[in-house]
């Protein structure tokens, strides 16, 4: 049970960090701006994700956040990282800026896993 914590908080972190902090903490950058206008997204679409994003860390990494609302996150993490794939795929085609996104979609369904393996009863099971 020890060794599923330590996985979950792991992979959990790591989303935190770069789904949470870094976006909170270069939203407003001049290359920021740029990445999403490059993408073809108005400037407005940035604001409001990183929001969303910061809104859904929280909710992964604090703990008395319920866990319908943590299967949200999951779930709005999941089709961010697929459309990042997709618009940088559309836009530069397949390469770096492509696969990142489905890197950190690995890194989080090892959180979304082992939280269930972690902190999930097995009656309370989907």
């Amino acid at each position: 049970m020890k060794k599923n914590k330590v996985i979950f908080w792991i992979a959990t972190v790591l989303i935190f960090l770069f789904e949470g902090v870094m976006p909170a903490l270069t939203s407003q950058t001049e290359l920021a701006k740029e990445g999403i206008r490059h993408l073809g997204y108005p400037d407005y679409f940035g604001v409001m994700l990183v929001v969303f994003k910061v809104l859904g860390a929280l909710a992964l990494i604090i703990p008395q956040v319920p866990r319908r609302i943590k299967e949200w996150a999951y779930a709005g993490f999941t089709f961010d990282f697929i459309a990042a794939c997709v618009s940088h795929w559309a836009i530069d085609g397949f390469g770096g800026n492509a696969l990142f996104p489905l890197v950190v979609l690995a890194v989080l369904m090892v959180s979304y896993v082992f939280y269930y393996k972690a902190y999930v009863p097995a009656y309370a099971r989907i």
